[in-house]
């Protein structure tokens, strides 16, 4: 309790708590357009319940491993050499959940670039995924992002409870923005398109730190950002020729 009132009574620790709330909420965006993603192919009345349990497993994984913060700080110590590259198993997990990022990325923009599982799509109602199936998907995507969130944590503070807090915080936001968000995307099509390429692009600097290429972050979000700027004047001039072509 006495380390609590500590923390509690000191200005950096309310300065990390916010920075590291602020940076949980960013990392936990992308995880939530990807659960909008998958929980947009099941049919309308299994969204929801969907979405609350993608976004229930986070907060669980992400609570379970920070309960492990001991063992995750030693993932960096060396335990393989390959042809003179050095891995912890750190490295590994990235690399994999890179992996995986890249070819979910991957199989998703095949399917919406393929005609014929376009036509599929019509004749199943548009359903493409089975509730079990999305659960699955929804459950590795958590733990890849989980991963990034709690070592993005581990690095900004070393108070558990700060930790904590900011977490708890991050996902209850994604649980507020989840409707709304969803809603969003299945209105605005291209987005996926674009969500998906923020996917290999997180993947490919996932694999890049796995290899010991440190990839500022800044760098990322500001790519990130940019696209997101370009995509939102294409929908506004998406939306100023329509209603032109409907005043005509």
């Amino acid at each position: 309790m006495e380390y609590l009132l500590q923390l509690a009574a000191s200005p950096t620790a309310w300065v990390a708590l916010a920075t590291l709330v602020v940076m949980e909420i960013v990392l936990g965006i992308d995880n939530l357009i990807f659960i909008s993603i998958l929980t947009n192919k099941l049919p309308e009345q299994h969204r929801a319940k969907a979405r609350r349990i993608g976004i229930g497993m986070a907060l669980i994984l992400r609570l379970a491993l920070l309960s492990t913060i001991a063992f995750i700080v030693q993932l960096t110590e060396p335990v393989i050499d390959v042809f003179g590259q050095v891995f912890s198993w750190k490295d590994m997990i990235l690399i994999a959940g890179g992996l995986f990022l890249l070819w979910k990325a991957t199989t998703e923009i095949h399917h919406s670039m393929d005609p014929q599982a376009q036509h599929d799509d019509k004749a199943t109602a548009g359903v493409s995924i089975g509730f079990a199936a999305a659960i699955g998907q929804i459950l590795l995507l958590d733990m890849v992002f989980s991963i990034d969130s709690i070592i993005t944590a581990v690095g900004m503070t070393e108070h558990l409870p700060i930790m904590i807090i900011a977490v708890v915080v991050s996902v209850l936001v994604m649980l507020l923005a989840a409707e709304p968000l969803a809603k969003f995307i299945n209105d605005n099509p291209t987005v996926v398109m674009l969500a998906l390429g923020f996917l290999i692009m997180i993947g490919m600097t996932l694999i890049a730190e796995g290899f010991g290429a440190h990839v500022p972050k800044g760098y990322v979000y500001a790519a990130m950002a940019f696209s997101a700027a370009i995509e939102s004047l294409n929908m506004l001039a998406r939306r100023a020729r329509q209603k032109r072509e409907l005043d005509a």
